[in-house]
C-alpha cells in the first residue's frame, strides 16, 4: 500500500456534513482524503442547493422548541419497555434499545447542546448567520440563515480544506467497506474516474454521502411503488445513491430513522427551478386528477404540515395533485413568494375553461368548488392570511383554517407534486457519531453524519438537516482526532 493511500480520516461526500468533519480533522492535525462523487463544479450534494435555515433564534441560540419537536416524533407505536429504558442510565440500556431505530435523547440532546459552538465556529471562518425572509407564509418557529446559503458555506469550507491540505478525489465513488481481522473499518473500496476499483486505507471512516432520494431502486425499496412518482428536489439529490448506508448496513450497522418516508416539499413540476416550491395551497383548495379535494390544506401553520401534506400528494393518481385559487390571493401579503416557479398559474375567467386548460373533468371541478363555497364560514369572523384564523369547513376532508369562497376571476390553478428534499433512513449513531450495529455495540472506526445518519420520524424537525450534517460531521472528527492522538 503506497503511502498516498493511507490517511488518518477518510470522508466520503463534499456536503456540509463531509466538509466539516474535513475542517475540524485537519485544524487537529489529522491527515484528510475526502471522496466526492461528482466533478468539482457540481461537488456538495444537496447542500450546495439549500438556503440552509435553521431552527435558531439568533446565532447563539437554539429554537425554543428544538428538542420538543424531536421529542414528538421519535418513531410509530414505541413500546414503554423501550421508552422506560430510555430514562435510564445509556450504558444499563439493553442491546436492543441501543440499536433502536429511534433517536436517542443523548444524540438529540447533543445535537441541541452543539449547535451555538458549532455556529460560532464558522462564524471565526468568515460565515455570517441572521434571520432571513422565507418562502412560508406562517410559521410556529425561528429560523436563521446563512448568508449566501448552503453554497456559500461548502464553498468556504472546501476553501478552508484545501488550504490545511485536504486531498479532494473528485468523481471517486465509495463502492464498499473495508475491515481488519479484528472487525475495524480500515478502509474503503473506492471506484475511480476510469472506473477501477481500488482500495484507500484510513484509520477512520466517515460516511457523509448523503440518503437514497436519488436511487429509485432503494426508493422503490423502502418507500413503495409510489417512489415513482417523487423526484429530488434539487440536481444535487440524484448525487445521492444510498451507498454510505448500504455499504454500512451490509457489515451489520443499525437501522435508524424512518425509511419508508422522507422529507417532501410540494413543487411545480413544470420548472427548471432546484426547489420550485408552491405554497399557496393553504389559501385554495388541493385536488387530485379526479377533480376532488383528498387533504386538508390548513391544519396549522404552513411549516408544521406541509411535509404530511405533500407526501399524500404522492398517493394520488399519477403523484400529481392541482391548487385551485382566485383573484382574491391579491389580498395577501407577500403572496407571490410562496411561489417559486418560474412558470406561470395557469388563469382563466371561468372554473370551466380552468379544468379544461388543467385537463380535468370541468363538471367535477366546478361541483367541488362550488361545494366547498357553500360550505365556508358565512359569518363576520374576519379572513387573517398570516395567521390562523380557524375559518373553517365541515366536509370531508375538512379545511381548518383560511376558508374562503373560490369566486373572484381570473381563477388560478398550479400543478403539485411530491419533491423529495431527503430519505428519513439512516444509519444508528451514538452522540460522537459513531456507528452502531445491531447489537448496540460500536463499529470501530465508522461514523457517519448528515443525512447518512437516520434521526427523523413521521415529520421532519424543520431546519435541522443543515445544522445536522454541521454538527455531527464535526463530532465525528473531533472524536476521531481524540483516538488517534
Amino acid at each position: 500500500m503506497s503511502n498516498e493511500n493511507k490517511t488518518d480520516l477518510l470522508i466520503v461526500g463534499c456536503g456540509v456534513a463531509g466538509l466539516s468533519a474535513a475542517v475540524t480533522a485537519l485544524e487537529k492535525g489529522l491527515s484528510v482524503t475526502v471522496l466526492e462523487r461528482s466533478g468539482e463544479a457540481d461537488f456538495g450534494g444537496n447542500s450546495r442547493w439549500t438556503e440552509a435555515y435553521m431552527r435558531m433564534k439568533n446565532d447563539s441560540e437554539i429554537s425554543d422548541d428544538f428538542e420538543d419537536h424531536f421529542a414528538e416524533n421519535i418513531g410509530w407505536n414505541i413500546e414503554p419497555t423501550v421508552l422506560g429504558a430510555l430514562s435510564d442510565a445509556y450504558h444499563d440500556w439493553p442491546p436492543t434499545v441501543r440499536a433502536h431505530s429511534l433517536p436517542d435523547p443523548e444524540v438529540i440532546s447533543t445535537f441541541a447542546d452543539q449547535v451555538p459552538p458549532t455556529i460560532q465556529w464558522l462564524k471565526g471562518l468568515g460565515l455570517r448567520f441572521e434571520p432571513q425572509p422565507i418562502y412560508l407564509l406562517t410559521q410556529n418557529t425561528t429560523r436563521i440563515a446563512a448568508q449566501g446559503g448552503g453554497l456559500g458555506i461548502i464553498t468556504r469550507l472546501m476553501e478552508e480544506a484545501v488550504k490545511l491540505g485536504a486531498r479532494v478525489l473528485y468523481r471517486t465513488t465509495a463502492v464498499g467497506l473495508v475491515l481488519d481481522d479484528a472487525g475495524q473499518v480500515s478502509g474503503i473500496r473506492t471506484k475511480g474516474p476510469d472506473g477501477r476499483v481500488e482500495i484507500l486505507s484510513a484509520k477512520n471512516v466517515v460516511l457523509a454521502s448523503g440518503g437514497y432520494q436519488g436511487n429509485p431502486e432503494m426508493m422503490t425499496h423502502y418507500i413503495g411503488e409510489k417512489a415513482r412518482h417523487i423526484r429530488p428536489v434539487a440536481p444535487g439529490g440524484h448525487y445521492n445513491k444510498g451507498e454510505g448506508i448500504r455499504m454500512a448496513l451490509e457489515i451489520g450497522a443499525a437501522p435508524a430513522g424512518e425509511f419508508g418516508s422522507y422529507h417532501a416539499e410540494p413543487i411545480d413540476p413544470r420548472s427548471r427551478q432546484p426547489e420550485a416550491v408552491v405554497f399557496i395551497y393553504p389559501y385554495g383548495i388541493l385536488v387530485n386528477k379526479n377533480a376532488k379535494r383528498f387533504v386538508d390544506e390548513a391544519p396549522g401553520t404552513t411549516d408544521a404540515h406541509y411535509d404530511n401534506i405533500t407526501r399524500s400528494i404522492a398517493d394520488q393518481p399519477d403523484g400529481i395533485s392541482y391548487v385551485i385559487f382566485d383573484a382574491q390571493v391579491e389580498d395577501i401579503p407577500r403572496w407571490t413568494t410562496s411561489i417559486r416557479s418560474e412558470v406561470k398559474p395557469f388563469e382563466a375567467e371561468t372554473i370551466t375553461d380552468l379544468a379544461a386548460m388543467i385537463d380535468l373533468n370541468p363538471e367535477t371541478l366546478n361541483e367541488t368548488v362550488e361545494c366547498f363555497n357553500a360550505a365556508c364560514p358565512a359569518g363576520d369572523d374576519p379572513f387573517s392570511p398570516l395567521q390562523l384564523d380557524g375559518r373553517g369547513v365541515d366536509l370531508d376532508p375538512v379545511k381548518s383554517n383560511w376558508c374562503r369562497p373560490i369566486v373572484k376571476a381570473p381563477f388560478r390553478a398550479l400543478p403539485v407534486i411530491s419533491s423529495n428534499c431527503f430519505t428519513f433512513g439512516g444509519l444508528k449513531v451514538d452522540p460522537h457519531a459513531r456507528v452502531i450495529d445491531q447489537d448496540g455495540k460500536i463499529i470501530p472506526g465508522l461514523y457517519a453524519a448528515g443525512e447518512t445518519m437516520g434521526i427523523y420520524h413521521r415529520v421532519y424537525t424543520g431546519s435541522t438537516s443543515v445544522l445536522r450534517g454541521l454538527v455531527f460531521g464535526r463530532q465525528a472528527a473531533l472524536h476521531a482526532a481524540s483516538a488517534t492522538n
